[in-house]
């Protein structure tokens, strides 16, 4: 019986988050209310497959379709929302042995490109994937070029006092020699998540760099997926906002998602310091075992990073050009976000 990758509907949009829970691919923005939430934001049309082998789900494969004038192309994730990893996920071959499970990952990987090349013939298509999902044949095969990317996990099953000594001598310091009454942290809402992006986006034009994520599509994350996905961390100093970071919680990862940046704030507090520090702690008492910093290719955020002793994990960006469409991929490279 061969495997029947079609769009889903019905019984598959209602059991759609299960499945992505289930899969060791899914995270938060694969969950059917992120994916809607990312297609209005980015101006695009939503294509949600999913391929079957008899009543079986084996995988779910969540598009976004992107016309510019007569041209069609395909992201996941879209383009300019900073999301970091999106792609395929996988169900029902963790019990299979190596050469069926490669079978049925590989066909369900080649018809799902071929449900694309037939019923939207794009011209340019490019994916991103958790370096958890680390067969990229397939994709090879298909003719898809892939580039190797990179992020730091930090490691947070060894507990709080075990995950604090890992860390460099500076970053201890600046967290232990923070007094107390300097300053307050706290989990906030809708107000928050503004400061937090308007604080993000402000960093960025004045490095003459665009920065396209509003605080429109997160405040819509926020109050449509369950509670404790999105969680803005705010610092303040006497009241005022100092510095924030945008956390996302799904499974067992917590993720920097965006903020964090370097602030004009006239303080000798670590203000990220003692953010990044907090959300760890906070997820190890929700029993997370890791701290995603999202991002690891640029060599001086670099090094505010590796002062927590995080592992290097690779993620992976994925190209297909149709013939003669070299200038709308350098195009597309000019707006895609980096992470």
């Amino acid at each position: 019986m061969s495997i029947e990758v079609r769009r889903a509907t019905g019984d598959d949009v209602h059991g759609w988050d299960a499945f992505v829970e289930q899969s060791p691919h899914g995270n938060a923005f694969h969950q059917y209310d992120a994916l809607e939430i990312q297609a209005a934001h980015a101006g695009a049309e939503l294509v949600p497959l999913v391929g079957r082998k008899g009543e079986e789900v084996v995988g779910l494969f969540p598009l976004f379709r992107i016309n510019k004038g007569p041209i069609a192309t395909v992201f996941s994730p879209p383009p300019e929302l900073r999301v970091a990893y999106l792609g395929p996920v996988l169900l029902n071959m963790d019990h299979m042995k190596q050469r069926k499970r490669e079978g049925r990952h590989h066909e369900f990987i080649d018809d799902c490109l071929d449900w694309v090349r037939e019923e939207i013939r794009p011209r340019y298509t490019h994916i991103r994937l958790d370096g958890r999902y680390d067969d990229l044949r397939a994709f090879s095969w298909n003719d898809y070029a892939i580039t190797p990317q990179y992020t730091y996990h930090v490691d947070l099953s060894p507990g709080v006092d075990d995950v604090f000594m890992s860390f460099s001598s500076d970053a201890r310091s600046n967290i232990r020699n923070a007094p107390d009454d300097a300053y307050t942290i706290e989990e906030g809402g809708l107000e928050e998540i503004e400061q937090i992006v308007e604080q993000v986006a402000s960093r960025y034009e004045s490095q003459g760099i665009s920065y396209r994520s509003t605080s429109e599509f997160v405040r819509d994350l926020y109050t449509t997926l369950p509670e404790g996905q999105v969680r803005p961390y705010v610092l303040r100093i006497d009241g005022e906002f100092a510095g924030g970071i945008l956390v996302i919680d799904y499974k067992e990862t917590v993720s920097r998602w965006q903020g964090g940046v370097r602030t004009d704030v006239d303080s000798d507090l670590a203000i990220n310091d003692l953010l990044d520090w907090r959300i760890m702690r906070d997820a190890m008492d929700r029993g997370r075992t890791t701290y995603d910093l999202v991002g690891a290719n640029n060599r001086r955020i670099n090094r505010y990073k590796a002062k927590f002793n995080p592992e290097l994990h690779p993620f992976y960006s994925l190209e297909r050009n149709a013939a003669g469409m070299k200038t709308l991929a350098h195009l597309y490279k000019a707006i895609r976000e980096g992470v």
